[in-house]
């Protein structure tokens, strides 16, 4: 009675423990899960650098983590500043047009098939009506104000959570290996002699989910700005490096090439407009289609619905480095269960 007694206290302690250590932990959870799946992700780059720094770990850590700070952090800075910037500019701008008076249709509108005559019909009576006018503008800017700075907000958000889980993997980089032994012993611990089944699983999994999310970012970034440029979009580069940032989310990049070919459109441009469009469909969301399942494919076959869920799942939980957490964390469990379910002996 004594031993069972002695035993449900020592259960309760570590318990007790665990949660503490938790709580303590809780508001670094997503850095440091980013962190962690970052170094997993370009941990054969940064041996690779070990080697030709010849061992000397503080340094490949630094360089690694001012690489990261360089190629991510001051990109995605520089996009929240200009989102929030630009949207109270655009407000501005529209509503002093509104209250400026009327605005005629452009002349190609009444060309547009089908829809193009009922479009020019209603736009003459909002310009004729400043009471229209004013509830349209009232219905449409506001909400669509409130969700581009929500947008900038949540990539400030982002900034902060990326510039701690760099700081976090400088750590991570610097220390890694005896974190990756000290792990493989506790697996060892946990499942036998299959941990590094486990580990390999783990490691490929993350690795074939990162490189399809930024491969294909990177690809539709660089489709998205010749296909601005060639059309004469102003902003070309920043509007590139949004639909970088946004084509981690499934419906992004429509977003911003939408955007473009209705600004063309509107600029009386029609040739150019209808250019965008059809570049947009078949090159730049088309990418999504070829590219991200090539390259996922290669250590993980997450269906899409799992990289649907993970990508908004993540967000919710994380905010948006969850865009990165919740499709790997998914892919992860996925791959497991797979193996368990093949009985290959992971466990």
């Amino acid at each position: 009675m004594e031993k069972r007694s002695g035993n449900f206290f020592l259960i309760a302690a570590v318990f007790i423990l665990v949660a503490g250590c938790f709580w303590v932990l809780r508001p670094f959870l997503a850095a440091t899960l980013l962190a962690a799946v970052v170094c997993i992700s370009t941990w054969p780059l940064y041996i690779r650098l070990l080697r030709g720094m010849k061992g000397r770990q503080n340094m490949a850590a630094f360089a690694m983590t001012l690489s990261l700070s360089c190629l991510v952090i001051l990109p995605l800075a520089l996009v929240a500043y200009n989102l929030a910037d630009n949207v109270t500019a655009f407000y501005d701008g529209i509503k002093r047009a509104v209250e400026a008076g009327p605005l005629e249709p452009p002349a190609w509108i009444k060309e547009v098939p089908i829809v193009g005559g009922s479009i020019d019909e209603y736009w003459h009576l909002i310009a004729t009506s400043r009471e229209e006018m004013l509830a349209l503008a009232k219905r449409l800017l506001e909400p669509t104000k409130d969700f581009l700075l929500a947008g900038g907000i949540l990539l400030g958000q982002g900034v902060i959570e990326m510039s701690l889980a760099t700081f976090i993997s400088f750590f991570f980089y610097r220390d890694g290996e005896t974190l990756v032994h000290f792990l493989k012993a506790a697996m060892a611990r946990l499942v036998g002699t299959h941990a590094a089944n486990v580990h390999g699983t783990v490691s490929n999994t993350v690795q074939g989910v990162m490189y399809g999310l930024l491969g294909t970012a990177l690809a539709q970034g660089i489709v998205a700005t010749v296909g601005f440029v060639i059309a004469g979009v102003p902003a070309a580069l920043l509007l590139g490096v949004a639909t970088v940032i946004l084509s981690l989310i499934p419906v992004g990049p429509p977003l911003v090439w939408g955007s473009a070919a209705a600004w063309l459109f509107y600029q009386g441009a029609i040739g150019w407009g209808i250019f965008m469009l059809l570049w947009g469909f078949f090159l730049i969301s088309g990418i999504d289609n070829v590219v991200k399942p090539l390259l996922i494919s290669r250590n993980s076959d997450l269906p899409f619905i799992l990289i649907l869920f993970g990508v908004m799942g993540g967000v919710l939980a994380f905010g948006f480095v969850g865009v990165f957490i919740g499709p790997t964390l998914l892919a992860v469990g996925f791959s497991l269960l797979k193996k368990w379910a093949a009985r290959d002996n992971i466990v």
